[in-house]
């Protein structure tokens, strides 16, 4: 028999405060999904989910009457979270879909364990560990587990027509967990249904693909996903660009231990085109913060391997750090990736790092001298105070930002006096 018993997560006193309370009198708990699927991947455990076959309100009445914290966070849909020992658990009712439309579901809630491994979406999904650590497989998981294998349950196309954004699942388990070929049945419905993701909120999409786009290695489900037309109904953005650079983009990653950047790996596969990357940003209601990193990315200019170190600061003060540093990254990628037994690849690749690192230790310098001080000067408020005050930051910057506030209201008299 498999079990988890024996796992740190699962022997938290927390947690089995929780499955004591709501199993017994009539009531079982298991703990449900991905704790169970990670813990026999031997990956990490993070949240931990539990199925019951209470109803939402015993769950409640049980949480209170032990003196546990119980937050209705999604009680219409049988969700409730309990919180004990300062640890969240989010227990769900049993269900069974009623009415679906691909988009939402309307579920009723019941006690079989059956039909409700039946109704989630993956095998490696739908695996249960009783109060006792013993996993419970109703839906052939375990083989699933074991040859890392993402697969639907049942059929893929009924498991798609419950719910589309299912297609962006099966790529992004894929991406976190598969290995070798995906599904053959699970691609062919993928491939049929696409069209279908447009039926979906932008938020939805862009959460799942940054989960995709956050994976250790999405390469694989990337080119599988173009293959079958995914990708370019998702990011149309990229369907004459080409993904090919995200494999360097993710060896360099791993090669100089820098984490794994959904925002940079999506810049590695569009084309730096800033009005069609603003668009995308806000097709995919993407945060003001992610859409600028873009944005940012694409205005950004792209350092030449012989810009000197004064050049090069003052690139950084004139454009900001987060794009050229972007810049930078993808272009070491590629020079990484053609370096092996070329010279010149190598010493580019050297460069880029040089600049790289000096870019993170960038902190750009105040420029000391405002409209204030050209308006205490004696020029008319107006047009004139911000066109002086350019040329002055442009002053201080070609002197490598070291003329004082002494040294720029000099300039500013000098350049009074030239007007007149």
């Amino acid at each position: 028999m498999t079990s988890v018993a024996n796992e740190a997560w699962f022997q938290d006193p927390a947690l089995q405060r929780v499955l004591e309370l709501l199993n017994g009198d009539g009531g079982e708990a298991r703990v449900a999904g991905g704790a169970v699927r990670n813990a026999l991947m031997g990956l990490p455990v993070a949240d931990v989910d539990i199925a019951t076959t209470l109803l939402p309100e015993q769950v409640v009445e049980r949480a209170m009457e032990a003196g546990i914290k119980a937050v209705p966070t999604g009680i219409d849909h049988g969700t409730v979270t309990l919180v004990a020992n300062h640890h969240a658990f989010e227990v769900t009712t049993l269900r069974r879909d009623v009415e679906t439309d691909g988009r939402r579901a309307k579920v009723a809630f019941g006690t079989d364990w059956q039909e409700d491994a039946e109704r989630r979406d993956l095998t490696i999904n739908a695996l249960y560990a009783d109060a006792r650590g013993e996993v419970i497989d109703l839906v052939d998981g375990l083989a699933d587990i074991e040859t890392r294998m993402v697969r639907f349950i049942g059929d893929p196309a009924q498991r798609i027509a419950e719910d589309h954004l299912r297609i962006l699942r099966f790529f992004r388990f894929f991406a976190h967990y598969g290995s070798g070929r995906p599904d053959a049945e699970g691609l062919r419905a993928c491939a049929r249904a696409k069209d279908k993701l447009t039926a979906l909120s932008a938020e939805r999409i862009w959460t799942e693909t940054k989960k995709l786009l956050s994976a250790a290695d999405p390469s694989r489900a990337l080119l599988w996903m173009r293959q079958v037309g995914v990708l370019t109904e998702i990011l149309p953005e990229t369907e004459k660009w080409g993904i090919d650079s995200i494999h360097g983009l993710v060896a360099t990653e791993q090669a100089l231990g820098w984490a794994p950047d959904p925002i940079l790996r999506l810049a590695a596969i569009v084309p730096p085109d800033a009005e069609r990357l603003e668009g995308l940003a806000q097709r995919l209601r993407m945060s003001k913060a992610e859409g600028a990193r873009l944005t940012g990315w694409a205005n950004a200019p792209v350092p030449s391997d012989d810009v000197t170190d004064i050049v090069f600061d003052r690139l950084l003060y004139r454009h900001g750090t987060e794009g050229v540093k972007m810049r930078l990254k993808l272009g070491l990628s590629l020079a990484r990736a053609g370096a092996q037994g070329d010279t010149a690849g190598m010493r580019r690749s050297a460069r880029l790092s040089t600049l790289l690192e000096r870019a993170e230790k960038y902190r750009k310098p105040t420029f000391p001298f405002g409209g204030a001080d050209v308006v205490a000067a004696g020029v008319p408020p107006g047009k004139r105070v911000g066109e002086i005050l350019s040329a002055l930051e442009d002053f201080w910057m070609e002197r490598n930002f070291t003329p004082d506030r002494a040294a720029l209201a000099a300039r500013l008299g000098e350049m009074i006096r030239e007007s007149f």
